[in-house]
């Protein structure tokens, strides 16, 4: 007999805190980004662009989170690996949707398990990244 212990997965209270505390920390520091939630399926849960964001925010930032989410790693991780040479060079992109290798996407976690990803687009890679790491780590 096995005992599973459950993990409560990210629901769209959640997803949508990540989404405030990720663009709060965003216009603090004066850029204008898209956020994308997903859950652990890959169903978007929560999504916002600002007015002033370019477009394809948008979609960078879900391609973002999508990445984090298979790979069940932060994008700014992976970078390198997809350089040539790196680990994941030949890495298929035949996916749902094709996978995006810069800064921004993370994995959200809850006791151990994966639950979630967050992307955000719009700033350089690395403020990216920040928000979405700030929106994570503020995730009661």
């Amino acid at each position: 007999m096995s005992t599973t212990t459950a993990v409560a997965p990210l629901t769209i209270h959640d997803a949508e805190g990540l989404v405030t505390t990720a663009h709060r920390a965003a216009e603090a520091a004066g850029v204008t980004v898209s956020v994308t939630v997903l859950d652990a399926g890959g169903h978007l849960l929560a999504f916002r662009r600002d007015d002033r964001a370019v477009l394809i925010s948008g979609e960078t930032s879900t391609r973002k989170a999508y990445t984090a989410l298979q790979l069940n790693t932060p994008t700014a991780d992976l970078v390198e690996a997809v350089q040539p040479g790196g680990l994941f060079h030949t890495l298929p992109t035949a996916l749902d949707r094709p996978l995006l290798f810069i800064a921004g996407g993370v994995p959200i976690h809850r006791d151990g398990r994966l639950i979630g990803a967050i992307g955000v687009g719009g700033g350089a890679p690395e403020q990216d990244h920040g928000f979405a790491t700030a929106a994570v780590e503020g995730l009661a």
